[in-house]
């Protein structure tokens, strides 16, 4: 949504960054030799956020919004700015409280059904998003050492991620600490 090149038109520096947020602006950006790149690790997530204005479907700016805020401590550590939040748009412990998780996996405009996310900003504000919920595993994950460890419902949240993205999840984060973490092999 907020790349330069890739991010929500019409592109206007109120909606974009100013910079390419995709592996080959990231290659370029840090001068990299992409012939030394051996493994990349996307790190995503579990719901989805934003700061300023722009186009941001799955927020969600009631009690369940605020709550995400609050429990995964979304405000700039500079400006205190609060980010907006919502649902993933297809830290796994601020979902621990909720009773119900969504995840946005197509758009539907005119009663039709698109599985792409529309750059053109016109077209998107015309557009119902499709969730697919999952229950909720409303107890704590902070404590999971291994993957094993999670609830169940945390589990299928995790794999269904895998399965639509094509892309197996190799690190969980399960709390603020930068040792809070699940590395699956």
């Amino acid at each position: 949504m907020l790349d330069l090149d890739y991010g929500s038109y019409p592109l206007t520096k109120q909606y974009v960054t100013s910079s390419n947020t995709s592996l080959a602006g990231i290659i370029g950006g840090l001068t990299l030799d992409p012939t030394k790149i051996t493994e990349i690790i996307g790190v995503v997530k579990a719901y989805t956020t934003r700061v300023g204005s722009g186009a941001f479907k799955t927020e969600d700016t009631g009690e369940v919004g605020t709550k995400l805020q609050e429990i995964g401590r979304e405000w700039g550590t500079s400006t205190g700015r609060r980010r907006r939040c919502g649902w993933l748009d297809l830290v796994l412990d601020v979902l621990d409280t909720f009773e119900t998780i969504r995840v946005a996996t197509a758009y539907k405009i005119d009663g039709k059904e698109i599985d792409s996310y529309p750059a053109d900003l016109d077209i998107l504000d015309q557009c119902e998003v499709v969730y697919k919920d999952f229950p909720g595993w409303q107890t704590p994950t902070t404590n999971a050492k291994s993957f094993e460890d999670l609830p169940k419902e945390a589990r299928a949240y995790v794999e269904f991620i895998e399965e639509y993205v094509g892309v197996k999840v190799k690190y969980i984060g399960t709390g603020p600490d930068r040792e809070a973490m699940i590395k699956r092999d």
